[in-house]
């Protein structure tokens, strides 16, 4: 018999399901008979004396022993049962006292949940299949019983129903099976989540140490390479400027201006590679890095850094940059007249502090550039806050762990 074309693929799925779900029952209660039946049995065989007390509980005891000692062995078999079967993996070291309730109750009560099914799926095929069973007895048998068609009808009904609710059991076990599998035998939900908060914190500060190092390698790339250049370049300019006293008027304006140009290169750069990363931070530690960012600032400012152990160097970096962005934004937005910035390890914490004496109202929701240095302090598990009254002060406070 042959099946419509829009019922080909629906029968192939609930056959293929059918056939998963069979072979990976079969397999979990392989794995069980071996776990508590083989156990079970061993003091029955090898005792001739099995009215004996000792022997009866030495067999009701061995089959929860055994599980307990074997539960690293079953975890890893039950483990390879879900993912070859069912495509579901369960990893991470687990819990053996979580392990050892599915191993002993959970895996237990789906094994006999499975016995139950194929039972109920034999006696159905059999009662469904009852018209094969009666055209095999004599034929005076059946002219002996009048009504047995309308009887074996019945029988028919009833297989079938013991089918349909032997596939939907065999189904839910499955399911069931896998609800339980992932719950007990893979790890701890805490465990788990404080594993990947331990992974992305790694990864996180990986990425942060590269993005670093890569800073560091532009800044000096640039310094020994472009800023070196233009420097040469400047000194012949002036060099030029100073000897060749013949020149035209119109080549030495032209040298003029190259000279000049080269010279405002040269500080451009600078301040671009001092906001990469800054040499003197790596040499002489954050003390030395703001003094510099201190005395260049287009305002008075006032500087206080107590740092008796230096911190890690991405975290340095981060201190630094928090500062110089900082007082850049002061430049630009507050109208101070002053500055004060304070820097101060305590114990694993380091606290920076800029004040400034402006209008107030800052706000890192409009784009003051505020916004950034939150996120600079949050790329190191760090925090930042800002107190901004209208009319002023503004005092910016981020607190940085001294390692990552």
């Amino acid at each position: 018999m042959r099946l419509p074309t829009a019922l080909r693929p629906a029968f192939e799925r609930t056959l293929h399901r059918l056939r998963r779900d069979l072979g990976f029952g079969v397999a979990g209660a392989a794995v069980q008979f071996v776990a508590w039946a083989i156990p079970m049995s061993v003091p029955w065989l090898i005792y001739e004396d099995i009215a004996a007390l000792g022997w009866i509980v030495l067999a009701l005891t061995l089959p929860l022993v055994v599980p307990a000692v074997a539960t690293p062995v079953l975890t890893r078999v039950q483990r390879w049962r879900f993912k070859e079967l069912l495509g579901i993996e369960i990893t991470g070291p687990g819990w053996v006292p979580r392990q050892l309730w599915y191993h002993l109750l959970a895996g237990p009560a789906v094994a006999w949940g499975g016995v139950l099914a194929a039972t109920m799926a034999l006696v159905g095929l059999g009662a469904a299949t009852v018209y094969l069973w009666i055209w095999g007895v004599p034929l005076s048998w059946r002219l002996d019983q009048f009504g047995y068609s309308t009887q074996a009808a019945y029988v028919t009904a009833g297989g079938l129903i013991l089918l349909g609710l032997a596939y939907a059991l065999i189904g839910a076990l499955a399911r069931l099976d896998a609800r339980a599998a992932t719950a007990l035998l893979g790890p701890v939900p805490a465990k788990e989540l404080e594993r990947r908060v331990e992974d992305l914190t790694e990864s996180r500060a990986g990425a942060v140490d590269a993005a670093d190092a890569e800073r560091r390698r532009i800044e000096r790339d640039l310094h020994d390479g472009a800023q070196q250049r233009l420097v040469s370049m400047a000194v012949n300019l002036g060099l030029a400027r100073a000897t060749m006293d013949d020149l035209p008027e119109a080549a030495r304006k032209v040298i003029d201006g190259a000279h000049r140009e080269a010279k405002e290169a040269i500080e451009e750069l600078n301040n671009l590679v001092r906001g990469l990363h800054p040499a003197v931070l790596d040499e002489l530690g954050l003390d030395a890095a703001l003094s510099g960012i201190a005395a260049r600032a287009p305002l008075p400012t006032r500087l206080h850094v107590d740092v008796p152990e230096r911190a890690a160097p991405t975290v340095e970096a981060v201190a630094y940059f928090v500062v110089s962005e900082a007082l850049a934004n002061i430049a630009k937005h507050a109208r101070a007249t002053r500055a004060e910035v304070t820097v101060v390890r305590t114990g694993d914490t380091l606290r920076v502090v800029v004040t400034d004496d402006g209008v107030g109202g800052a706000d890192p929701a409009r784009g003051s550039g505020l916004g950034g240095l939150a996120q600079r302090a949050g790329a190191v598990d760090g925090t930042f806050d800002i107190n901004s009254p209208r009319g002023g002060p503004t005092v910016i406070t981020v607190e940085l762990p001294c390692a990552l």
